[in-house]
């Protein structure tokens, strides 16, 4: 099985993409979609469907939006849920189903804004709510993963530029603070499982010829269970996508189970 995750910044201008992706050799069996920026009521069920990919989502207008598409013949998704119980909010950033025996949580991370403002704040509350969500999932789901857009970069190396971002947003202590407490609950950065090339980001800014000059960001993650990290076989991500027309500021991460 193929894991992947990624911010689409608007499924809308990038299902295109999407959909030459899923038609290639290597397209993941499942992928957890950030940035939907879709109504549910809008979502592309039947161009992925002729795809040959079922879906569950939970979006809103103009903004966020999370969704998970997965292959047809890996059966129906079960325990669809959408957001936090234990945390109520109005932004449309959780959703998770079990497919294939996996639980599969896809997240689209608040920013922050900037560090010390009040989204900050919600940034690190929504985060304490999610450890204590998948603190319960992990005794219910042993094999379980976290995908997405989680908007830290966990340490310097997943930094073009560490001195520039020291302590500011996506790089504060207390966000890599956050993003170790969900490690301690047993989980494991796929990515760093493997060797990886130096500087590997997926994440670019749009301006000042970013992509091109490889300024980049590691924000986008997926997290496996000690059963699932046991049984991963390679990772990487797929900076191909970010190359194209009218791109995605992110490329997709992927893991392979």
């Amino acid at each position: 099985m193929r894991l992947a995750a990624w911010n689409v910044n608007s499924l809308k201008v990038r299902l295109p993409h999407l959909l030459a992706w899923l038609a290639e050799d290597d397209a993941p069996d499942i992928i957890c979609l950030q940035e939907t920026k879709l109504e549910d009521h809008n979502f592309p069920c039947r161009e992925l469907r002729e795809a040959g990919f079922d879906s569950v989502f939970f979006g809103q207008k103009t903004y966020n939006g999370v969704a998970i598409i997965f292959r047809s013949d890996l059966g129906e998704a079960s325990d669809v849920e959408k957001g936090k119980p234990c945390f109520p909010d109005p932004q449309a950033r959780l959703i998770a189903a079990t497919i294939k025996g996996v639980r599969v949580v896809s997240a689209y991370f608040p920013n922050g804004e900037a560090v010390g403002s009040e989204k900050y704040a919600y940034k690190l509350a929504w985060m304490e709510a999610l450890h204590q969500h998948l603190s319960d999932e992990l005794r219910r789901f042993p094999d379980l993963t976290l995908c997405g857009d989680f908007n830290i970069a966990p340490e310097d190396r997943d930094i073009h530029d560490p001195k520039r971002w020291e302590g500011g947003i996506l790089c504060s202590d207390a966000e890599r603070g956050a993003f170790t407490s969900l490690i301690s609950l047993g989980l494991t950065d796929s990515f760093r499982l493997f060797d990886q090339p130096p500087k590997s980001f997926s994440w670019w800014d749009y301006r000042q010829f970013s992509f091109q000059k490889n300024m980049g960001l590691r924000i986008d993650h997926i997290l496996l269970s000690e059963s699932l990290s046991a049984r991963a076989t390679n990772s990487g991500i797929k900076r191909e996508l970010r190359r194209l027309p009218r791109p995605s500021d992110h490329a997709p991460v992927w893991v392979e189970i």
